[in-house]
């Protein structure tokens, strides 16, 4: 599908769609957004001429994504479709010093493992594993790959009692029996397998007999494995823990293990947080990976270490930069890394200079670097803003200069009236800075009032910063006529460790003091309608409005939380991953004598339901295993016993997120039909 049916598609959802549909169209609407093509993984041939990648295709009418494959030239000229199918391919990469391209397919009814000529001709299956995988990654002469591959491990009462086949009860007997949106039956392994001239059917399982998750879930892929350069080791991330001790711990560690032997050492012993993404230097004498300090504290800073591998002494390379790094691939001649990190607000690209330890920042402007790709001197990275999805660039690697390649929305981005998305520091009631983003509606009017929305950011320890979101995008309230209120408060990265750890134990309080500051800063504005500001948020940014609504003193005229926190003590069981909740609420709730922990649910939102006095809209998923759907819809009781305005939409079929096209065109209807009876009457 090119970018032109891309547009017509877009083009027949907005003309059918309602109440957000105008005879000229200059502005975007919920069908517009969930129509945009969407770019996916990428990858750089050898020779740093072409990019291939992949773009995704949302379709309203068929409740479902179309992912295809494309090649583009580093000078953007040359543009090709490689796929066009019923099937999903994704997640490409390079393979025969550029002559061919591996991709995984859905061909066959589950993901495989395929490779193509670079033109998109002479398809060869190379992976046919029972039940699918879910991620590859070549060795370094291409003969051998590893693949990801998760096999049942729990068992479900027909396999304890043959006798009663459709039987769906679980019988569990310890913790994390569920995860995020899913209840906890298989593992993820990790599989080293060689190619040869049939499909791979079976690899070697290099946790064999380990009831260990590898990757991690959920969010862990391939970037936590490495090739030594001699493909003779493979590097891993592993949290090697089940249970209660998995769900009390986020002490990962990074194993290397040798092919010839199977055997596995621990190179991160005592090192006792996160520790992941592991990459061997491209001479083998050294890895890299990334480290958090503390156990039990999922944000804490993400640190770069480098070890030497012949005698074991690893360094933090990087103390002297008080931001997390994220993304990172080394050089080519190993005397730098490269890196992602996100500085107040706004992700960029750096390296860092082993030898004297020198950080440099490659590029500078209000926009998120979302990852990138070096090969042969040539550097490709995704890029995104508050005002345009992610697009694919070309970027200098001696002076960080930019050169836009794909423009898959082009078409769409061209029909709208442009937005502005402005920079302010806010002093907080502490007497600190606080960078809080306003963006402005297309044709936008000093001389005018316009209502406003202040945005409740969820994690809680996310920035704020330039990213385009498919769900809580800021152009689209934009483009609806409000002016949104983005701060980046208290508990957010990107403005050193202090700030971002200062929300832990403090839920209710720094952090709204700030949102309630920068309310009433921009309050002072005399385009901002004093009387008619929302308040919204997902996740934290839930709890945030529930609390806000118990607190705000009249100074917002409606809310709306998705995914909230509602009742603190009941979250503190309810939730999984329980090293969160420990670290962030301080400790459980019966424990009288922990004075944080009784602090933090002394704040619980639902403790202050008798002071709601203004209308809210309830969102949740019930597929949603990280904050139960019952804290949104005691929320909604609450008011509605209360006799406050409310309205609950509640999702039978979605989780934290809301992923399905047609329950996403229903989210946004419903919030902006929530806002506009509120906050434009």
């Amino acid at each position: 599908m090119n970018k032109t049916i891309v547009s017509a598609m877009a083009a027949a959802m907005i003309a059918s769609a309602t109440p957000f549909a105008t005879e000229a169209q200059d502005h975007m609407t919920p069908e517009t957004l969930l129509t945009m093509a969407r770019v996916g993984t990428y990858s750089l041939s050898p020779d740093g001429t072409k990019a291939v990648y992949g773009v995704s295709f949302p379709s309203i009418k068929e409740n479902k994504a179309q992912t295809d494959l494309f090649v583009v030239s580093m000078d953007g000229k040359e543009r090709t479709r490689l796929t066009d199918t019923p099937y999903n391919e994704g997640d490409p990469h390079w393979i025969d010093g550029g002559k061919r391209i591996a991709f995984m397919s859905s061909k066959t009814g589950s993901m495989q493992l395929w490779s193509m000529a670079a033109d998109g001709t002479d398809l060869k299956q190379l992976t046919d594993v029972d039940g699918g995988i879910e991620g590859y990654l070549f060795s370094p002469d291409e003969t051998q790959i590893l693949y990801i591959h998760s096999f049942k491990s729990n068992k479900t009462a027909g396999d304890i009692y043959s006798d009663l086949p459709k039987a769906t009860g679980r019988i569990i007997t310890n913790l994390m029996y569920k995860h995020w949106d899913e209840w906890v039956t298989t593992t993820p392994h990790t599989y080293i397998a060689t190619l040869g001239n049939t499909p791979v059917k079976e690899g070697k399982d290099i946790l064999e007999g380990e009831p260990y998750e590898c990757p991690m879930r959920p969010f862990s892929g391939v970037e936590d494995l490495s090739w030594s350069p001699d493909g003779k080791q493979i590097a891993y991330a592993c949290r090697k823990k089940v249970g209660k001790e998995y769900a009390l711990s986020t002490n990962s560690d990074i194993y290397i293990y040798d092919i010839t032997s199977g055997k596995t050492r621990n190179i991160s012993e005592g090192m006792m947080g996160y520790d992941t993404h592991p990459k061997f230097s491209n001479d083998g004498k050294q890895i890299a990976w990334i480290s958090m300090e503390h156990d039990g504290y999922e944000s804490d800073l993400k640190r770069l270490f480098v070890m030497d591998l012949k005698t074991g002494k690893k360094e933090w390379v990087n103390p002297t930069l008080d931001l997390n790094v994220d993304a990172f691939q080394w050089s080519a001649d190993n005397k730098r890394i490269y890196f992602v990190a996100c500085k107040q607000a706004e992700t960029q690209l750096w390296y860092i200079t082993l030898k004297n330890k020198k950080i440099t920042q490659m590029t500078d402007g209000q926009w998120d670097y979302t990852g990138f790709e070096i090969q042969n001197g040539k550097m490709l990275a995704g890029r995104q803003s508050v005002e345009v999805p992610t697009d694919l660039y070309n970027v200098n690697i001696k002076n960080g200069k930019a050169t836009q390649i794909t423009f898959e929305n082009k078409a769409v981005l061209d029909k709208l009236a442009p937005i502005s998305c402005q920079k302010r520091w806010i002093e907080t009631t502490n007497g600190e800075k606080m960078l809080v983003w306003v963006i402005l509606p297309p044709h936008f009017d000093p001389n005018k009032q316009y209502p406003s929305i202040l945005y409740c950011q969820g994690g809680p320890q996310d920035p704020v910063s330039q990213f385009w979101s498919f769900r809580w995008n800021f152009r689209i309230m934009a483009e609806q006529g409000y002016v949104v209120i983005a701060p980046n408060r208290h508990g957010v990265p990107s403005f050193g460790q202090k700030w971002n750890a200062q929300i832990s134990g403090d839920y209710g309080g720094q952090n709204m003091k700030d949102y309630m500051k920068a309310a009433d800063e921009l309050k002072k504005e005399p385009w901002i309608a004093k009387d008619k500001m929302g308040c919204v948020g997902a996740s934290y940014g839930g709890f945030s409005v529930y609390w806000l609504a118990g607190h705000h003193e009249d100074r917002f005229a409606c809310f709306i939380a998705h995914a909230g926190i509602f009742n603190m003590e009941a979250q503190y069981l309810e939730t999984e991953e329980m090293w969160f909740a420990n670290w962030d609420m301080g400790g459980a709730y019966w424990d009288k004598n922990n004075e944080v922990a009784q602090r933090t649910f002394a704040t619980s939102p639902h403790k202050f339901v008798q002071n709601w006095d203004k209308p809210i809209l309830i969102i949740h998923g019930e597929l949603d295993f990280r904050i139960l759907a019952s804290q949104g819809m005691m929320a909604f009781d609450a008011a509605q016993l209360r006799g406050i305005p409310s309205e609950m939409l509640i999702f039978p079929d979605e989780n934290h997120w809301i992923l399905q096209p047609q329950n996403a065109v229903l989210w946004q209807r419903t919030f902006f039909g929530w806002l506009d009876r509120w906050l434009k009457k």
